[in-house]
């Protein structure tokens, strides 16, 4: 008897343990590419510690290729969330992608993260002023799978330069390093700014920014695609780029699964949107300090892209959502 009990008081340990290990759910966030802002916010929603000590959920995060293919696994459940810009949401979920006719209807909204402005960089005198002067020169389009990518592709064809370009599919940071080696003429980012993969090319090389705002303006590409909104970089954001430079943005998006369990969601959100989690959001990319409960739901309209009932009950709660 002497030898029983302690046997299973140690076999009830081990099935506690085992109990509370299965009860607490596994989430994956799904990032972007090596020199993006989609994987720092992954990055920094792991390792905050209200969220690593939650008893309920844990968050990994985990590199991808961005945007386009963040849409397509949070809809599929094969990471619960995700980064993905608020066009693609769009038109994912009316079936309007480039070339994929698919719905993706099983993405949930949580929140506005950051406004990312495209941005074409150039060397300072090469002669390429406008984007249409890119026809026949090295272009990074951004990774493919990434919102970059998506949004380079989209933008080029309307303009007519997609298919007279040499493009190369990289992320921001391997496009910085192929520019600075004088394998590429110009890159694309959407992303906010400054980025480090710009600041990176301009340790090395004079360059300059393109007015992409005034090639869309001029192409009737605001009317085609009206979820744009109108930005500028200004001047002294990287070095030697002097000017103010008219661009236009996108906005990054939280996202979930519309099965995701809604106490996680608002668990999660109540976290990040916290005081503490707004500063802690700064610390890891001071760019992060557009984010607020005031402007959680900028650029979003629930009618065309529903909020995950987790998030709509947070928005309530702190007045932004009626």
């Amino acid at each position: 008897m002497k030898r029983i009990l302690p046997i299973a008081l140690a076999l009830f340990v081990v099935l506690g343990m085992s109990y509370s290990a299965e009860a607490k759910k596994r989430y994956v966030f799904g990032g972007g590419p090596a020199g993006g802002t989609f994987q720092v916010v992954a990055n920094a929603v792991q390792v905050y510690d209200p969220i690593k000590d939650n008893p309920d959920f844990s968050i990994k995060a985990q590199s991808s290729g961005g945007s386009t293919e963040n849409l397509r696994t949070v809809n599929a459940g094969r990471v619960q969330f995700g980064t993905v810009y608020a066009g693609e949401v769009y038109l994912g979920r009316n079936g309007m992608m480039t070339g994929d006719p698919n719905k993706y209807d099983n993405i949930r909204v949580m929140g506005y993260l950051f406004g990312a402005p495209a941005q074409l960089v150039v060397r300072k005198g090469a002669g390429i002023n406008t984007t249409k002067d890119l026809v026949g020169k090295k272009v990074g389009v951004g990774n493919a799978g990434s919102g970059a990518f998506a949004n380079c592709e989209r933008f080029f064809t309307h303009l007519g330069v997609w298919d007279k370009i040499e493009r190369n599919a990289m992320g921001y940071d391997d496009a910085a390093q192929a520019f600075g080696n004088e394998q590429l003429d110009a890159f694309w980012l959407l992303t906010n700014a400054p980025a480090g993969a710009v600041m990176m090319a301009a340790q090395t090389n004079d360059i300059d920014l393109i007015n992409v705002a005034a090639d869309a303006e001029a192409s009737g590409y605001f009317e085609k695609y009206p979820y744009f909104g109108k930005v500028t970089i200004p001047a002294g954001t990287y070095r030697g780029v002097d000017h103010d430079t008219p661009s236009f943005s996108d906005s990054a998006l939280l996202v979930t699964n519309a099965s995701v369990d809604a106490d996680h969601v608002y668990e999660l959100m109540k976290a990040i949107w916290s005081d503490a989690g707004l500063k802690h959001m700064v610390e890891q990319k001071k760019s992060f300090d557009v984010m607020s409960v005031k402007d959680g739901l900028l650029g979003v309209n629930p009618a065309a892209t529903p909020l995950h009932p987790g998030a709509e009950r947070f928005w309530k709660e702190m007045g932004v959502l009626k």
